[in-house]
């Protein structure tokens, strides 16, 4: 995460403070209160729908898609806590009821629960994707249902006053940036899928554009779409390809659930596609030695790599984290790549008892890892292990790269539930 961005959002979350300390004097303090609790609600939420939209300009303020999805998450949170510490001091003001103050109470109860289940399912995330991305998209409606509470209901401070003016900006900003996500696949380019390869575990579809490509960088993910009947729904997949000459690119797409388990048998070539991106900060220092980790599906990015490596002057090691030897995608293609001098690919099958460790990787390189790069991609928990394992062997934290596997993240929930029960049965 950038800091900048971080700084930007505290900045528009702490400047109604100034206006409402300006305005306490003589009166009440807790409907002050309880109207900034609620501006900091409108705020937040209006800045999760404005980097809801994916618009590429928001990675250079606050980093990579995978970072602005975490920051989405907890602006989320933060947004439903303050909301729920405003429903609690539920600050009376005195003035005359009408038709649209009652409309704008109706609405903020809506708004409240409503955003207090969807926040509930996102952080649940074991709850399947496809009922989580559906009831997702009405968070956007929910906040408008919040914007309408706040500007219908009596305030302590008139709209026209400069607080009244920023807070409707923000009320502004939440509802565009809504009604810009319900857009059919809003900036997709369209593509043809030109050939398909079954990898046994995986599907390899390469894509040709059907008029103008989109740039992108090796390591980097994009968004795709096919258009066919039953797969309207958008799942991002890292571009496993190097960018081309003719702008074609591949996706290499592991059968993990529903949705990736029936693109091999519903798509052929000549198959329609629509691609949006590219997306991440996925990428080499270039300075030092490096090794690489990849679990799984996570060697996508790397194979990005390879294919635009030709020659390295310093030595890079890929360990590649697989299950069964089988399972290991374009394993021919990496084993290639080692007749560049300096490339070492080493397979990690755990059906054969083997374990990547942080010693297993210092007893295979000849550098110190302190002196190394680290790159990584996969799942969370190899993540915390490999990081914790090189850290015993001096590699530090800075030197340790990697992107978010999982852009769907909860906040613990799992452990939290465990935590309750092992209390619960002890106590």
């Amino acid at each position: 995460m950038r800091p900048f961005g971080i700084l930007l959002i505290l900045a528009a979350i702490l400047t109604p403070l100034y206006w409402y300390a300006e305005w306490i004097i003589g009166r009440d303090g807790t409907a002050m209160f309880s109207q900034y609790i609620a501006s900091v609600a409108i705020i937040a939420m209006a800045i999760t729908q404005l980097l809801a939209t994916r618009m590429r300009w928001l990675e250079f303020i606050f980093g990579g898609l995978d970072r602005i999805y975490i920051i989405h998450k907890w602006l989320g949170i933060l947004a439903i806590t303050s909301l729920l510490i405003h429903d609690t001091v539920d600050a009376e003001l005195k003035g005359q009821e009408t038709f649209l103050t009652d409309l704008g109470e109706t609405l903020g109860e809506l708004s409240l629960y409503g955003l207090l289940a969807l926040v509930v399912i996102t952080i649940v995330t074991f709850i399947p994707y496809n009922l989580w991305r559906w009831t997702h998209k009405l968070m956007g409606a929910f906040f408008v249902f919040g914007a309408i509470h706040y500007i219908l209901l009596m305030k302590p401070l008139a709209p026209v006053l400069p607080i009244g003016i920023y807070m409707l900006v923000f009320c502004a900003l939440g509802i565009i940036c809504y009604i810009y996500t319900l857009l059919p696949f809003r900036g997709g380019k369209s593509f043809v899928v030109e050939d398909i390869r079954d990898l046994g575990s995986a599907l390899s579809v390469t894509l040709k554009p059907e008029k103008r490509g989109i740039s992108h960088r090796a390591g980097q993910f994009a968004f795709l779409k096919f258009s066919l009947p039953g797969f309207e729904e958008v799942h991002p997949f890292t571009i496993s390809q190097a960018p081309k000459q003719d702008e074609t690119l591949r996706f290499t797409i592991k059968r993990l659930g529903d949705y990736t388990g029936r693109i091999g048998q519903a798509i052929k070539v000549g198959t329609k596609a629509k691609v949006s991106g590219a997306f991440g900060h996925f990428k080499r220092r270039g300075k030092n030695p490096e090794i690489w980790i990849a679990g799984g599906i996570g060697i996508t990015p790397f194979l990005a790599w390879l294919s635009e490596l030709e020659k390295t002057d310093n030595p890079i090691h890929l360990f590649y984290c697989v299950r069964e030897e089988n399972d290991a995608i374009h394993l021919e293609e990496l084993k290639s790549k080692t007749k560049l001098e300096g490339f070492h690919l080493h397979l990690v099958v755990s059906s054969k008892g083997q374990r990547l460790s942080g010693s297993m990787i210092a007893s295979n390189v000849d550098f110190l890892i302190k002196n190394a790069d680290v790159y990584y991609c996969g799942p969370e928990s190899l993540r915390k292990a490999m990081l914790h394992g090189l850290k015993r062997e001096g590699l530090s934290s800075r030197r340790f790269h990697y992107e978010e596997f999982e852009i769907r993240s909860g906040i613990g929930i799992r452990n939290i539930i465990a935590w309750l029960l092992a209390r619960f049965r002890t106590g």
